[in-house]
């Protein structure tokens, strides 16, 4: 089989599903209207359909006809389909579900998962060898024998719930979000390609090239100017197959941690910038980076472009880079994202004055 079809199916479904998706959107009336959202986080100007996790998700279904039904297939589809469940609540009222409440279904999707058997058994040292994650182990009986790594199925839960926010909160302009995801997904897929002589492997690549067509066939619906947004369906679906995908990738989650460096290091600094603020750390704002490129004047299509451009840089780099590697890189990211965020603040300021003086 070659992994050229899943992509293509995938991506010619979520294409061709999307139109009618808009259409039911909009008669039902469940759309984003700035003149009624008024969120700071905000940024388009005319009411447009939500609802995007539908043919994303239609999408991720081709893989019944690639993947056997097993029990970690079976995971991963019921934990998209809570992410979708509640993200399409969520877009129906208007996002007044609270968030509290959307990070315990973030929880419930990564815990379903972690029950079909999908868990962080090590993680690479990058410094050599592997930390072991698998002790203490809790075996009992219940409608069949079952065993709980205490250490690796936390770890997979928090990192699941995580990515899930995390990626989410990178869908701030048209297109921004899908085309990440798609080349992360990407990333993930050639990865496991270099691995391929494992057969665990297989799986891993073609629901890869799934999720990646998936959200392709959506990003032309999405980009600049945009006809449908992902919602928080669609968002959360994508952190939760790209976290899931990275812990049954062989390089578990380092290789997407650094793929996605930008939007992980920009929601780290918000999230401690909120919290010594004293201020609830989900809450949506203008604070992320695209809010604040946008502040200086950038186009919703040249933002999106440049998130792209940042992730298949960094995808390239994950793909040639040994562990060690990878960790030092992300060392250094981090200094160059707050060295770009204190220059991004000086720019501002710059204009402010600038715009002061000449008025």
């Amino acid at each position: 089989m070659t992994v050229y079809w899943p992509f293509l199916l995938s991506a010619a479904v979520s294409f061709l599903t999307t139109p009618l998706v808009i259409l039911l959107m909009k008669k039902w009336r469940i759309l984003d209207d700035p003149a009624k959202h008024k969120q700071a986080k905000v940024v388009h100007t005319y009411p447009v359909p939500r609802g995007g996790g539908i043919p994303i998700f239609l999408g991720l279904l081709t893989s019944l006809f690639f993947l056997p039904l097993d029990k970690h297939l079976r995971g991963i589809l019921a934990g998209a389909l809570v992410a979708l469940i509640v993200g399409l609540l969520d877009d129906k009222f208007e996002e007044k579900i609270h968030p509290l409440i959307r990070l315990l279904s973030n929880f419930l999707a990564a815990a379903i998962v972690i029950g079909a058997g999908i868990g962080i058994a090590f993680v690479n040292n990058p410094f050599g060898g592997i930390i072991r994650l698998d002790l203490p182990k809790i075996c009992f009986n219940f409608l069949g024998p079952h065993c709980i790594w205490l250490l690796a199925d936390i770890l997979a839960i928090l990192w699941i719930a995580w990515t899930m926010n995390f990626v989410g909160w990178s869908g701030g302009v048209e297109g921004q979000l899908p085309g990440v995801v798609v080349i992360a997904a990407m990333t993930i897929a050639g990865l496991s390609l270099k691995f391929s002589a494992d057969i665990t492997q297989w799986p891993v690549i073609v629901l890869a090239m799934i999720t990646g067509g998936a959200y392709l066939g959506f990003l032309v619906w999405n980009f600049y100017p945009q006809k449908i947004m992902p919602g928080y369906g669609g968002k959360s679906m994508a952190g939760f197959l790209l976290a899931v995908l990275s812990i049954l990738s062989t390089a578990k989650i380092a290789t997407l941690m650094l793929v996605l460096a930008i939007p992980l290091i920009d929601a780290l600094y918000l999230v401690v910038k909120r919290i010594l603020a004293g201020r609830a750390p989900f809450w949506g704002g203008r604070e992320h980076l695209h809010h604040r490129l946008l502040a200086l004047g950038w186009g919703k299509r040249r933002i999106a472009i440049f998130y792209w451009l940042i992730t298949a840089a960094l995808g390239i780099l994950a793909l040639n880079l040994n562990s060690e590697a990878k960790f030092y890189t992300m060392f250094m990211l981090i200094i160059l994202f707050l060295a770009g965020i204190l220059w991004l603040n000086y720019l501002s300021i710059s204009l402010k004055r600038r715009d002061q003086d000449s008025g």
